[in-house]
């Protein structure tokens, strides 16, 4: 008895540990633009990212056209948006609970013109793609708007370790796809993000996630999406129902955060991708 309980005393550290062992502590979102599952993961460039993480292969979006999806991100719904008109939500998102919990969050907006810029476009800019932008707690407070800024620092702030705890990155309409077609993207995905994604082990614990807001107009809605990070099991597929909710409920799990009382808080947690 004694030694069995001697034996359970030496473990039991080590079983508390695995249970509560981070994942990871830093996420990036990198969207782009309208385009089916089974194209995206046939062109070259999106083919070959899917090599060095986890696809979900089951990911459907949760709206058309893309505003709604953009906003079921960061919400755990799309909150009945249907088109891609402006709006000014009264309503919560995952950066009051992030500040809750003294974390932080950004977004990096390709082209945003800054000083929180609350129109339609700026050249290829688009507001829509912004989800933070339709919340009136960030657009009439200063201070929360300063977390939308351009691209022009996110790499030295990667590199730094200087990253939110919570990054979207969205690229303009072009780089997105959405003004130029899924090569065009994939070619400029693979210029700016495969030196850092095509070496998982070096990402510490910064998990991306490479993902399209939705499949164009297809019904079904299903959609690429591709985990990486150092902690994710390499070239794995995953064939779980999922969609962005449940992205958002992995999140607010590992960063404990609780939920938004949406769709998050009943989706199901995403298995089998970690080490």
């Amino acid at each position: 008895m004694k030694l069995l309980i001697l034996f359970w005393i030496t473990l039991f550290p080590l079983f508390v540990f695995s249970q509560n062992k981070s994942h990871f502590t830093k996420v990036v979102w990198v969207v782009f633009e309208n385009e089916n599952f089974l194209q995206v993961i046939t062109q070259k460039d999106f083919k070959k990212l899917a090599n060095y993480g986890v696809s979900l292969s089951k990911m459907m979006s949760e709206a058309h056209p893309s505003q709604g999806n953009y906003v079921a991100m960061i919400s755990g719904s799309n909150l009945g948006i249907v088109d891609d008109k402006n709006y000014d939500l009264n309503q919560n998102h995952v950066g009051d609970l992030l500040e809750k919990a003294n974390m932080k969050w950004k977004v990096y907006a390709e082209d945003y013109p800054g000083n929180c810029f609350t129109g339609a476009t700026f050249g290829f800019y688009a507001r829509k793609h912004v989800p933070f932008l339709s919340f009136t707690n960030v657009t009439r407070n200063p201070e929360r708007c300063k977390n939308i800024e351009d691209t022009s620092h996110f790499l030295s702030d990667y590199n730094s370790s200087n990253l939110a705890e919570f990054s979207m990155f969205i690229p303009n309409l072009k780089n997105d796809g959405h003004n130029s077609g899924l090569e065009y993207a994939g070619k400029w995905l693979t210029q700016n993000f495969a030196s850092i994604l095509s070496k998982p082990e070096n990402l510490g614990e910064t998990l991306f996630i490479i993902t399209f807001d939705e499949s164009g107009k297809s019904p079904i809605n299903q959609i690429y999406t591709v985990l990486i990070g150092s902690q994710i099991i390499e070239n794995t597929t995953n064939t779980q129902n999922l969609n962005h909710i449940s992205l958002l409920k992995m999140i607010e799990d590992e960063f404990k955060l609780g939920t938004l009382n949406r769709e998050d808080s009943r989706a199901q947690p995403i298995q089998n991708i970690w080490k």
